[in-house]
């Protein structure tokens, strides 16, 4: 979905000075997004929020005072307006489980390029779901079975047979061209069908499918 006004507030926190300034730089090459507060730890993040409301926060899982999965709860509680993304290392798996059981409504990955930042700022702005692309088979799986994504099931009845086919055959990982010929359609009509079925869920990515997908009964992983 698109942006609809033309400026998002985002407040950003991290123990660590210098990736909030890479990430600051990274969010200000975009027009419509607007820094509103950072803070090194999360009883900070807590002030900041109350008093600026942003509409979307960035934060580390890890850090001093007050952890992003406290952080995330107490928001949920008391801040509805404002959505949250996580920042996490590859390995903490289990943390990002517990931070979208909490309530944030996605992840990156720290090493996430500018792209896909904004890209997850757009998405929680609208209330959509954001994955890191990078997300493992594993994680996108347990995912797609906390009890927060749990309480969002969409209605298969929203796609076409031949969609939940297509659907099917990206989450077991074949491209555009191995899905036409097993369809004996064109790379680009798959590729038609792909945009119109990341419209319908509304996410921006595979993983966001496959965790639909198994979230709504359409696929389910071996």
């Amino acid at each position: 979905m698109s942006v609809t006004i033309s400026n998002i507030k985002v407040a950003i926190a991290d123990d660590h000075e210098i990736f909030r300034d890479g990430l600051k730089l990274m969010l200000q090459s975009a027009a419509d997004i607007e820094i509103i507060g950072e803070a090194s730890n999360g009883k900070d993040l807590l002030k900041l929020v109350k008093e600026y409301k942003p509409d979307v926060v960035i934060t580390d899982i890890k850090m001093p005072l007050m952890d992003g999965v406290e952080v995330t709860r107490q928001m949920q509680a008391k801040h509805k307006g404002t959505n949250v993304i996580a920042l996490s290392m590859f390995d903490d798996e289990e943390l990002i489980l517990e931070m979208i059981e909490a309530g944030a409504i996605g992840y990156l990955l720290k090493n996430s390029d500018k792209s896909e930042v904004i890209d997850a700022v757009h998405s929680a702005f609208n209330g959509n779901s954001y994955y890191c692309k990078f997300t493992s088979a594993k994680l996108a799986k347990l995912i797609a079975f906390t009890k927060t994504t749990n309480q969002k099931k969409q209605r298969e009845a929203e796609f076409t047979d031949k969609e939940k086919e297509i659907i099917r055959l990206i989450c077991e990982e074949y491209t555009n061209k191995e899905i036409g010929e097993k369809l004996f359609i064109s790379g680009r009509t798959v590729e038609g069908y792909r945009m119109k079925i990341l419209e319908k869920m509304h996410v921006k990515n595979s993983v966001g499918i496959v965790i639909e997908a198994i979230k709504m009964g359409i696929y389910e992983p071996v």
